[in-house]
């Protein structure tokens, strides 16, 4: 079983374009619940298990960590076993994980979970930029902003109705139900959806005869540019992920208002993402990704200042947070030639950028451990910020990877 590219004139008609774009939304829908609905529930996790707030923070990382590790193996995983097929697998994966995170019993099973489903998001975060690329090379910035907004959309949805479900079951704060339902809800329809419409499609698996090698990926310099700008913003959105809801609950909203809050925070990104393919025009495109972090920069000079309009500064920084995760995958795409290239650069730049950002969560609760409060840890990520404008710079350049940079 073989893939090959998806020819223009299969592209064309509008019924393969459809699907593509169907099955493409469907995934995406699911890669971002069984993640966004621990933060809201942190409190809870906490009071049932005795897990301190830097040990929590650690859980928020794990996945980050796995990703980290797996990114890397993604390509040798889709080149064995075919890229709609490692899809697939992935999606399974990602069920079993949500399953065994949610058993009562000994906490071991909620890091265990959590591990699989790291190594589930790990598989389909690489290999979903490379299957736009390859089947709708001339879509790339369209279908990257509406998979990318659709990643907020769900994620959104989860933290906000995280709190309602734990309280809604047979005891309250259950949060091992409120993790099984938000993880499972539409994860069925996704995968046999994708199952039907892989079936069906001109060519499988993916196999080129022009790859890039592992060295050189590593030894480029736009893919490690890539990569950086990748793990800046994904630092910013899971120390944000993670803690808003604590951030929000020490100001003294309720626990269900604080998943709002971090709902409010995911739902704004869907407009930035939508609006981001509308600016990457022109002479101003290669400032754009250093442009991204202005306002997420006066959204946390403003939590640190006036934390009393927390509602406005999770504006500022959600429309910030959503258009930069949308630029960074769109560069794993701009910066490769083909897919083939897409999916090694979007492994390499995943694996490094989820190092950098499984520090966040932690770096986060151990700043607000030590001091008390949040300034601190607020100190950190406009740190980050300002380390994503920087490397924006140099990201924004017109090049592809494995090309000579003089």
């Amino acid at each position: 079983m073989t893939d090959s590219p998806t020819s223009a004139r299969d592209l064309g008609r509008a019924p393969a374009t459809w699907a593509l774009v169907a099955t493409v939304c469907l995934v995406a829908i699911n890669m971002r619940p069984t993640i966004t609905s621990v933060g809201p529930l942190l409190e809870q996790i906490g009071a049932d298990t005795g897990l301190t707030a830097a040990t929590l923070g650690f859980l928020g990382s794990v996945p980050l960590l796995v990703w980290a590790v797996i990114s890397p193996f993604a390509l040798a995983v889709s080149r064995r076993f075919g890229m709609s097929a490692t899809v697939f697998g992935a999606l399974v994966l990602l069920a079993i994980g949500t399953v065994v995170r949610s058993l009562p019993g000994p906490v071991a099973a909620l890091w265990l979970g959590t591990a699989l489903i790291g190594v589930a998001l790990a598989l389909m975060n690489v290999l979903m930029p490379a299957v736009i690329k390859r089947d709708a090379p001339t879509r790339v910035a369209a279908l990257m902003a509406l998979y990318t907004a659709l990643l907020g959309g769900a994620g959104a949805i989860a933290s906000g109705v995280a709190v309602p479900v734990s309280n809604a079951g047979p005891t309250p704060d259950d949060w091992r139900l409120a993790l099984a339902i938000t993880g499972l809800a539409a994860l069925p329809v996704a995968a046999g959806a994708w199952a039907w419409f892989r079936r069906n499609e001109p060519g499988r698996g993916i196999r080129s005869s022009r790859m890039p090698g592992r060295t050189g990926i590593w030894t480029d310099r736009v893919a490690w540019a890539v990569a950086g700008y990748m793990g800046v913003q994904a630092t910013l959105f899971y120390m944000t992920l993670t803690w808003l809801a604590a951030i929000s609950t020490s100001l003294g909203r309720s626990p269900v208002a604080a998943g709002v809050d971090v709902m409010v925070y995911q739902l704004v990104s869907i407009v930035s993402s939508l609006a981001l393919p509308l600016v990457l025009r022109g002479r101003i495109r290669r400032w754009i990704p250093a442009l991204l972090p202005v306002l997420a920069v006066i959204g946390v000079i403003g939590l640190m200042l006036q934390p009393a309009a927390l509602s406005l500064w999770i504006v500022l920084i959600g429309l910030s947070s959503g258009a930069s995760l949308s630029m960074a995958l769109t560069l794993m795409a701009d910066r490769a030639r083909d897919h083939d290239q897409s999916t090694a650069l979007s492994g390499m730049a995943q694996s490094v950028g989820y190092i950098i950002a499984a520090a966040g969560p932690v770096a986060f609760g151990l700043a607000y451990a030590l001091t008390g409060g949040w300034l601190l840890s607020l100190g950190i990520l406009l740190a980050v910020l300002l380390a994503q404008m920087i490397i924006g710079v140099a990201a924004g350049r017109d090049r592809h990877v494995l090309t000579p940079i003089p």
